[in-house]
């Protein structure tokens, strides 16, 4: 691609900027080292993603996925390591759920608060009760989700599952998943402190590209016609992802330099600028929203054959919520996870841009917004900027969660997308990565892939 008339080559060879910049990346040694490792790692993952726990029995684990979209769901986002009920099949989900409960809870924690205004010890402390924390949510999440699998597949894909069943049996398992999860963060630390990228979300990341070869065979029994929709879509969707994750509203911002010119001091006005960004709540609100928005199926699955009136209104919330990826669900399903997308969005951003302070940060170092006293006021002006921006990336999420609906509404392929959730995690990744490989080439003066 070129931008203000550059050419996409590099001068003086046939190469493209973009595999010049590869070739750069790799004839440096420290990144080709940081890259090597960041591969290394990934691979680890994947081997890890395929090592089952005990007693599985696979015969009963394909019955209970057969057909069964909340765990195709829980299926994409774990890489497939929840169909193969192996050692990682949590993912990294109980560490990320502990981070987005330990980002809520310190603004109203005393104790929290002080930690993280301590600086990079305060912060590494609260990380260390941020793992402690994902442990006891890792054996939640292991126990919830492998009862409900056995619920499906008859109670045959992990025989006497539970603590009046079998106490110790029921412990490994849980002890096996927690560890694997907890490995999982390990890894993505050490890619985050030695390779390329945020190494949580590139496990993530991993998990969710390594589905993608599964997807082949649904595309291809479908039409031309709905194939070329499709990819239609998914560029469409990558633009609009890049163009809504990438912008943002430059406050402006003025304050005061000092300066000593000949044993004098001079005080000069600088310029710079606030970068409020337009998606600051991330993939967060999405994560959230299809938590909770496929609880009312799974809760009611336990209550399918209760009979009566309970088991009436069990099937209902089990046809209309059980949609899970693809087209599948109904209007209800969809419109309920617009309306979730949409307010997480809005809750996340407030809890964020709280923890930053900006108007407190710019009254101690002596910088003001034109027109804007210092102070509540200043408060005031970037909440009500955060609140109109917002409603652009809360539309935005909005919009690519229920995608797939309409994916599925055009060219009638059902459950061949991945969750447009992941979606927006994949291209999210890659473009942090990109960014962060661009300073590594930038800083031993080669040209990145970013112009």
């Amino acid at each position: 691609m070129s931008f203000m008339g550059e050419t996409t080559t590099v001068p003086g060879t046939n190469r493209p900027r973009l595999l010049q910049a590869m070739v750069d990346a790799f004839r440096q040694e420290e990144v080709r080292r940081k890259l090597l490792f960041t591969i290394g790692m990934l691979i680890i993952f994947r081997f890890v993603a395929h090592v089952p726990v005990p007693n599985v029995d696979r015969n009963a684990l394909e019955q209970a996925f057969d057909g069964n979209a909340v765990l195709d769901f829980l299926s994409i986002f774990s890489g497939g390591a929840l169909q193969n009920l192996s050692v990682a099949a949590l993912g990294v989900y109980p560490y990320i759920t502990a981070s987005i409960i330990m980002q809520i809870v310190t603004p109203i924690s005393g104790r929290l608060r002080a930690l993280q205004e301590e600086g990079e010890q305060g912060r590494r402390r609260i990380q260390v009760y941020t793992h402690w924390l994902a442990v006891p949510l890792a054996f939640v999440q292991g126990y919830g989700q492998i009862i409900f699998i056995n619920n499906q597949g008859g109670g045959a894909v992990i025989r006497d599952f539970g603590f009046q069943n079998d106490f110790i049996g029921t412990i490994a398992t849980l002890f096996t998943l927690c560890a694997g999860t907890m490995f999982l963060v390990w890894l993505g630390e050490l890619i985050t402190e030695h390779g390329i990228g945020n190494g949580v979300s590139l496990i993530i990341f991993g998990g969710i590209v390594a589905v993608l070869p599964g997807l082949v065979p649904n595309i291809s029994t479908s039409s031309i016609i709905a194939v070329a929709a499709i990819l239609l879509f998914a560029v469409a969707l990558i633009f609009v992802i890049v163009f809504f994750q990438e912008a943002q509203r430059r406050v402006p911002v003025q304050y005061a330099r000092s300066s000593f010119r000949g044993g004098r001091m001079y005080r000069q006005q600088g310029q710079s600028f606030i970068p409020l960004r337009v998606n600051m709540a991330g993939m967060i609100p999405l994560i959230f929203a299809f938590s909770i928005v496929i609880l009312p199926a799974v809760v009611a699955g336990y209550f399918s054959g209760a009979g009566g009136w309970v088991e009436t209104v069990a099937d209902f919330f089990v046809n209309q919520f059980q949609g899970g990826r693809g087209g599948g669900g109904t209007g209800i399903y969809w419109l309920v996870l617009f309306v979730l997308v949409v307010g997480f969005a809005f809750f996340y951003t407030i809890v964020q841009y709280n923890q930053q302070n900006i108007a407190k940060n710019l009254q101690r170092q002596g910088a003001f917004i034109p027109g804007i006293r210092p102070g509540p006021p200043t408060e005031a002006y970037l909440l009500r900027v955060v609140t109109r921006i917002t409603w652009g990336g809360a539309l935005f999420l909005g919009a690519v969660a229920v995608a797939p609906f309409f994916i599925g509404l055009t060219t009638d392929v059902q459950a061949l997308t991945i969750s447009s959730a992941g979606f927006l995690i994949v291209v999210a990744v890659v473009l942090d990565t990109m960014k962060q490989l661009e300073a590594q080439l930038l800083m031993r003066n080669y040209e990145g892939f970013i112009r």
